[in-house]
């Protein structure tokens, strides 16, 4: 009996010691000797990592400490240990072709860990090793979550990750000395449900890219998702999977990070960079909307901001069904105008964006100087003539603003532009973007 105590109390000790969970060896002594004195059974529970590779641990013949660390990007974020079993690389690939505008603001370590991420999240992977080549050239645990979100950033296709864990390897006694570091995915689904989906979603964003004309140019194709999404899709916060495309895809309802998600998956199959961009807007809370890539010049887009049932409150179903669908304040809009309302994330870097040459106001005739009647005449006719019941105009500053509403809105002059008896007009007014809709009603 003696000797199998002996022997189970220096396995055991081995293995704490190379889990890495007491600080030395007096205080994992007295721990095991509570462990026999009480009668409880050996072993840690929660572990779910993979042994350390031989060739790592007999580097030098030294006990190794592992540091096992999950991390998850929703707050909710479920149990996934059985989902993690046994699923290789060969058996799956969820990647698709993307912009990579992440990935190319990485340098080449950072690189090199995003591609081993992107491998095992692309296959619903577990847990392999990141590259030593990149731990050599000085990555660390603190590189960790920055190079994993550039890739959820690049990969709106893995709509079934949820966070990540790895496990770190140190020499014993030299916490700073990293020897390895694995890596694995965690998923809100198993790779069943996530290929059904998969195909749900596929299906669906066929359907939209098959209304577009072969010859659009990006301008076109841009304006065409940004239509057809908010046309198929309400803003809802209590919305399932609103932060991933299936919600905006199969469901119709989702968040702002579905609606950009959704945008960047869209616009990558047809050839227009597009970017996810995170950062805040005026009142505190947390955003996410687009940057794309026009015939050269980059542009701001969101998407959610142009869903008119974004900005109504709860209830307001009635004023929704007779307001224009869609707000074209935040289509293609330079830093300057985007920094009106929206901060961008200090840790995700962002061309200044200047050209206003795919502006929508600008690309549609809609952007005004100064208060121009022939202008103005041209352009109610022309939005009514091609079958549209609202009509937005811009103004390039605030006394262009200042002297068009005066004189369609305080003076009636709206009316002239518009013919037919018992018409009636409402509108709506952007004192930030300078911008003022109007539309026909019955009433």
């Amino acid at each position: 009996m003696r000797e199998y105590l002996r022997n189970f109390l220096k396995d055991f000790l081995r293995n704490l010691l190379i889990k890495g969970k007491f600080r030395n060896r007096t205080a994992l002594l007295a721990a095991v000797l509570g462990l026999a004195l009480c009668g409880c059974a050996p072993g840690l529970p929660g572990q779910e990592t993979a042994a350390l590779s031989r060739e790592a641990a007999e580097q030098d013949g030294e006990p190794l400490q592992r540091t096992d660390v999950t991390v998850s990007d929703q707050a909710a974020a479920l149990e996934q240990g059985e989902q993690q079993e046994a699923h290789t690389l060969e058996k799956l690939d969820f990647l698709e072709e993307g912009s990579g505008f992440a990935y190319r603001a990485l340098n080449e370590a950072e690189r090199i860990w995003y591609r081993d991420m992107e491998q095992v999240l692309g296959a619903m992977g577990a847990e392999a090793e990141l590259s030593r080549e990149a731990l050599e050239e000085g990555l660390g645990e603190a590189d960790i979550d920055r190079i994993f979100q550039c890739v959820i950033n690049d990969h709106p296709e893995l709509f079934f990750v949820e966070g990540y864990s790895y496990t770190r390897y140190t020499r014993y006694g030299k916490p700073d000395e990293t020897l390895s570091v694995e890596f694995s995915g965690r998923y809100s689904m198993d790779p069943e449900t996530a290929g059904k989906r998969r195909e749900q979603i596929r299906a669906a964003a066929d359907r939209i890219l098959e209304g577009i004309d072969e010859d659009a140019g990006q301008y076109e194709k841009v304006k065409y998702v940004y239509d057809t999404l908010i046309r198929e899709t309400d803003y809802r916060l209590d919305s399932a999977d609103n932060q991933n495309i299936y919600s905006v895809f199969v469901n119709h309802l989702s968040v702002c990070q579905g609606y950009a998600k959704a945008t960047q998956y869209l616009l990558n199959r047809l050839g227009v960079e597009c970017a996810l961009v995170l950062g805040t807007v005026e009142s505190g809370e947390g955003h996410a909307w687009n940057l794309v890539n026009i015939d050269g010049s980059y542009y701001y887009v969101d998407p959610t901001w142009g869903d008119a049932s974004y900005r109504l409150e709860e209830g307001a179903e009635e004023i929704r069904q007779t307001m224009p669908e869609i707000n074209y304040d935040y289509l293609n809009v330079t830093t300057a105008e985007l920094l009106r309302t929206h901060t961008l994330d200090p840790d995700q870097p962002m061309p200044l964006c200047t050209d206003n040459a795919a502006n929508y106001y600008v690309r549609e005739g809609a952007l005004f100087e100064s208060y121009d009647r022939e202008q103005m005449q041209a352009l109610f006719g022309r939005t009514l003539d091609g079958g549209r019941g609202d009509v937005t105009i811009k103004c390039a500053d605030r006394e262009c603003y200042d002297e068009i509403y005066r004189a369609l809105v305080t003076e009636r002059g709206v009316f002239d532009y518009l013919a037919g008896s018992g018409l009636s007009i409402a509108y709506t007014q952007n004192d930030v973007q300078l911008s003022l809709t109007f539309w026909m009603t019955n009433s």
